[in-house]
């Protein structure tokens, strides 16, 4: 028995063919080659068209069934991962009204910032665990004031994922999950958060019906089987936000368990079974996919938009595109730790939540041509990108949230040993790295949400870590004093 698990990214669509029995994956693909334009066009904004998503997402599902081992026909579930926050807008004939607006799209912060201050600090920090920020909210509160002819067309609004279970189902949904990571669930009352729909003046109509996280509930649709290879009816039993998807694919499920992601953007995720909650809004809350009505489940994350994409950043333009990303980390590695001096604030990915908000932009601070080179400045990208995540970390600790280990998948920038020892010397945590992404951890979750297991732990049985790695003195000695430095650094700049 097979599943299918596709994870929609903004820089590609992932999918992964799932054998149930064994507990892995025995094909994958993604497309396109290179990654996904992302639109600007007007200073801060992010867009992308939802069908060329759903173009990727037929190719990349082709690609991974291609493989002489998978039989299409015996793929028996679909799950789906996304990109989170953004805002798909469709009409009555299920048509995109206008282009996405996606994560790092920093247009609506003064939309999040007026309705904080007028909705207070008191409903703000119990009910929705989190300032109304730049979330998919506040993006649908930009468009009401400023594409009033566009808003008036609008049958729902939705997340990237809802828009995908719409294309694979034609069935339109969300979940609650969903609908906390676009700051539109009340935590205290356990529905949806009507005093800020009434604040921002969106209908409840607009609203799609929410279904479960896990559940046969939808079910792919004959066009979409046929575009696929697939058969007709199968359950698209699963779907879920790409950082609440990725921490259930390293089976990081209950409190105290914490994972972690370094790819377009950086992320510490960690499970708590209490609402918490940041009066910064440094990190923010969401409901996490294993939240049931008797255990309350809640993700808290933090978020630096500036992470893999500086990385990609660094590959285009510091070589003109010729080096490998294996390459690069060779570089980085011949080069001490502290860069000589040479500190990177990776910033310039729109506005960061962890410095509230603010749009900084990026710094390559103590440059000196004489004594730098392409090396120090690939190192000191991935020294910036720990120390960034580890900044974060702090505002974790402060709410009560801390580990002794770190699980992350063995992909994107935990491939760089520079960029492991950083992190885990840096933060001070274990890092476990595991053979799995969000691919898989979607068509994994398929299979449990269909009932092809019969519970978390058998569904993570066969899912074991493939490397440790763990601070070490004198090298934790010098990033502590290296971080000390950047810190001291990227404060001058906040001041």
């Amino acid at each position: 028995m097979l599943t299918l698990g596709i994870d929609l990214g903004s820089s590609s669509v992932k999918a992964s063919v799932f054998d149930v029995a064994s507990g892995k994956s025995i094909s994958s693909g993604h497309y396109p080659e290179t990654e996904l334009a992302i639109e600007a066009p007007s200073p801060g904004w992010a867009e992308q068209d939802p069908e060329v998503w759903w173009q990727c997402t037929l190719e990349a599902a082709r690609r991974a069934m291609s493989n002489s081992l998978v039989d299409p026909q015996k793929i028996e579930a679909i799950g789906i991962s996304y990109q989170m926050h953004g805002l798909v807008l469709v009409d009555k004939n299920m048509k995109v009204v206008r282009p996405a607006i996606i994560w790092c799209d920093s247009r609506a912060v003064g939309v999040g910032d007026e309705a904080a201050r007028a909705l207070g600090d008191t409903y703000c920090q119990t009910h929705l665990l989190n300032s109304p920020g730049n979330f998919t909210a506040s993006k649908l509160r930009w468009v009401i004031q400023n594409e009033p002819g566009k808003y008036n067309q609008v049958h729902k609004f939705m997340l990237p994922g809802d828009y995908l279970a719409l294309k694979l189902t034609g069935q339109l949904n969300t979940t609650a999950s969903g609908l906390s990571e676009g700051i539109l669930w009340d935590f205290e009352q356990q529905e949806i958060a009507e005093k800020l729909l009434r604040h921002y003046d969106i209908s409840g109509h607009l609203v799609p019906e929410i279904v479960p996280t896990f559940g046969n509930v939808c079910h792919l649709n004959d066009e979409s089987a046929m575009a696929l290879g697939l058969k007709s009816g199968i359950p698209v039993s699963y779907r879920a936000g790409d950082q609440p998807n990725n921490a259930f694919s390293l089976n990081v499920t209950d409190p105290g368990e914490v994972a972690a992601t370094a790819g377009t953007s950086g992320v510490i995720y960690a499970v708590t079974e209490k609402n918490l909650t940041d009066k910064a809004s440094r990190v923010n809350t969401f409901l996490h996919v294993t939240q049931t009505a008797d255990e309350r489940r809640n993700g808290v994350l933090l978020c630096i938009n500036g992470t893999g994409i500086l990385n990609s950043w660094l590959k285009k333009n510091l070589g003109a595109g010729q080096r490998s990303y294996e390459q690069m980390n060779e570089m980085a590695a011949g080069i001490d730790v502290g860069s000589d001096g040479l500190l990177f604030y990776p910033f310039g990915n729109g506005a960061e939540r962890v410095l509230q908000n603010r749009i900084l932009n990026a710094t390559l601070a103590g440059l000196d041509f004489n004594r730098h080179t392409s090396e120090h400045i690939l190192r000191a990208g991935q020294e910036g990108v720990a120390f960034a995540l580890n900044y974060g970390f702090e505002a974790l600790r402060e709410i009560g949230l801390e580990s002794e280990v770190i699980r992350a998948g063995r992909a994107n920038m935990f491939l760089s040993p520079v960029f492991r020892e950083a992190f885990v010397n840096t933060t001070g945590i274990t890092v476990e790295l595991y053979e799995t992404d969000g691919a898989e951890g979607a068509a994994r979750a398929a299979a449990y949400g269909a009932g092809f297991y019969s519970s978390l732990d058998e569904a993570f049985k066969n899912l074991k870590p493939t490397h440790q790695i763990s601070p070490e003195n004198p090298v934790r000695e010098q990033y502590q004093k290296t971080y000390e430095r950047w810190k001291t650094g990227l404060e001058d700049q906040l001041t």
